[in-house]
């Protein structure tokens, strides 16, 4: 069972069915009950950060996810927002205190080239930094995958970095660190790459 982390803002539906379509059967639940049940566990998200952790906090979730991931070291894989919030804290709307489970904050993504749009919204190639990291198993150095942000993490001091992305400057696109995985892009919008990424992450993390 994997427990999709339901706070009212996540992309569950093409997160749920990615999980489905790889053999493994998904709980989409905001349950502490379920969410412990789960062999592993994954936040997605779409929208601001402010909102996601007050979202997240409404529903009792913080004390949960801290207990799941941090206490009992369940696996987690955050996506999109959902990876923003396990940084330190986001400029976006003021500053909000993040899930702090990767030591590094969240920024305005700014691109050094000003024809560059944000959000940025597109394919991209993934640098791999960290090569050996399980996420990715059998997938190419520079392959594609669909980001869809406004928001960048800075880059950790503390080696959890695995992969970056250049958009008028390079950004840290995936982290590991433990237990805890994240994401910038969407995998389950990102074809074949995606799905490989993904079945690393629910079959061997």
């Amino acid at each position: 069972m994997i427990g999709i982390v339901d706070y009212g803002l996540g992309n569950l539906t093409s997160v749920a069915g990615a999980v489905a379509k790889l053999g493994f059967k998904p709980d989409v639940t905001s349950d502490a009950a379920r969410l412990e049940a789960a062999d592993k566990l994954i936040l997605p998200g779409v929208g601001a950060f402010t909102d996601g952790m007050a979202n997240l906090q409404a529903r009792g979730l913080i004390d949960i996810l801290n207990d799941l991931v941090v206490k009992r070291r369940k696996p987690i894989l955050g996506i999109c927002l959902g990876f923003q919030l396990l940084g330190q804290s986001s400029s976006e709307f003021g500053d909000t205190a993040g899930l702090g489970w990767i030591d590094a904050p969240v920024t305005r993504l700014q691109p050094e080239d000003a024809s560059l749009r944000v959000p940025h919204v597109g394919w991209n190639d993934l640098s791999q930094t960290r090569p050996a990291c399980v996420l990715f198993d059998g997938i190419e150095d520079g392959a594609l995958f669909y980001f869809v942000h406004s928001y960048r993490m800075e880059t950790p001091p503390d080696g959890s970095e695995i992969g970056t992305c250049d958009y008028g400057g390079a950004f840290t696109a995936a982290v590991q660190k433990g237990n805890v995985f994240g994401t910038q892009f969407h995998p389950e919008k990102s074809q074949q790459a995606g799905l490989t990424l993904l079945a690393n992450y629910l079959e061997k993390a």
